[in-house]
């Protein structure tokens, strides 16, 4: 997003962590990707979608939320980098080797090297759950998928990383210097107004985003792990939601998703992170008409089930058939942030 003063803004979002910088900096390189989710059943076939993508529009990456074969073999020679989830309940059973090895010959080894396969995640905010069982085998799970890979060959190029709330923060305040590392809480973080200022360091936020990237910077330095790189794994605005909702419309969501495109891929960082630029993940690619809750959850996607854009999608089509979003926010009531972090097992 530009740095424009923002009262406020509606973001679901997902950090995501990586351990290895030359990963993603170097042999992947920073792009915008997009959540393929399918909760719907309206959508096209995978084949179509992929396509699409890889033709019609300048997406790079693909976040999926299983390991769907059919998704899997139609990105087959189309040089979009996919990243594939292990579902909750398979955690468990993952941290037996014989089990993750089977998992790895069924869901990765027949997709490969036609498949861009990048990245393995392991559950899906395990620690929100609050699930003894979930919590405690997550990160053998990780480690033994990480052995299957190790044995197949494959770590060099497939990473292994969970998704988190940012509930993993016991802290959820500003300014970010504050924040500290903990977990089994799930919140919602709020501020009005036009910029907030760090007390401690006397930087100046202007928007949420970078705000919520520096909390997540702060805690990881806490731990040690200041290098570690972030890359924001989903992250949106819907065009429909429910008549309480302030600013939820087509117009708002380009404006939106136009000037996040061009903060993170600007190279201005954010202000304990200047000079940056961070692997995005637009959610999503398309409404998922089946999907439980408010109306909003079934309307952030980027396009309609016949691939015609929901809104003119900045910087996304290819030949420039969407136009570029104004850069400049609207003032809106109320900012509610969710994001969740993803630590990788390297």
């Amino acid at each position: 997003m530009e740095q424009t003063p923002l009262v406020a803004s509606i973001l679901n979002a997902t950090l995501l962590v990586v351990a290895i910088l030359a990963l993603i900096q170097g042999a992947h390189g920073i792009g915008i990707g997009v959540n393929y989710g399918t909760v719907a059943n309206n959508l096209p076939p995978p084949a179509m979608v992929a396509k699409f993508l890889s033709k019609s529009t300048t997406i790079k990456k693909v976040r999926l939320f299983d390991a769907n074969p059919e998704i899997l073999r139609a990105f087959g020679n189309t040089g979009i980098e996919v990243t594939i989830t292990v579902p909750n309940d398979q955690i468990p059973d993952i941290t037996n080797l014989t089990y993750a090895q089977q998992w790895v010959k069924t869901n990765v080894q027949p997709f490969i090297p036609a498949t861009k396969l990048i990245r393995i995640l392991v559950g899906n905010e395990v620690l929100s759950t609050a699930n003894k069982l979930l919590v405690s085998t997550l990160v053998p799970a990780m480690q033994t998928l990480h052995v299957a890979l190790v044995a197949a060959s494959l770590d060099d190029n497939i990473k292994i990383s969970t998704p988190h709330s940012l509930g993993i923060l016991s802290t959820q305040a500003h300014p970010p210097r504050q924040i500290q590392t903990g977990y089994d809480t799930h919140t919602q973080c709020t501020i009005h107004g036009v910029f907030v200022v760090d007390d401690n360091t006397k930087l100046r936020y202007t928007n949420m985003l970078d705000a919520q990237l520096d909390a997540v910077y702060s805690a990881l330095k806490v731990l040690g792990f200041e290098d570690v790189e972030i890359v924001i794994a989903e992250t949106g605005w819907p065009s429909v939601c429910d008549p309480a909702q302030v600013g939820v419309n087509p117009k708002t969501a380009s404006e939106y998703n136009g000037n996040l495109i061009r903060h993170v891929t600007s190279g201005a960082g954010t202000p304990l992170m200047p000079n940056r630029t961070f692997d995005t993940y637009i959610f999503a690619l398309f409404d998922e008409n089946l999907k439980p809750g408010p109306s909003c959850e079934r309307n952030f996607g980027l396009f309609w089930p016949n691939m015609t854009p929901v809104y003119n999608v900045p910087i996304i089509m290819r030949n420039n058939v969407a136009v570029v979003a104004n850069s400049h926010y609207k003032v809106f009531l109320s900012i509610v942030i969710v994001l969740s972090l993803i630590c990788t097992w390297v």
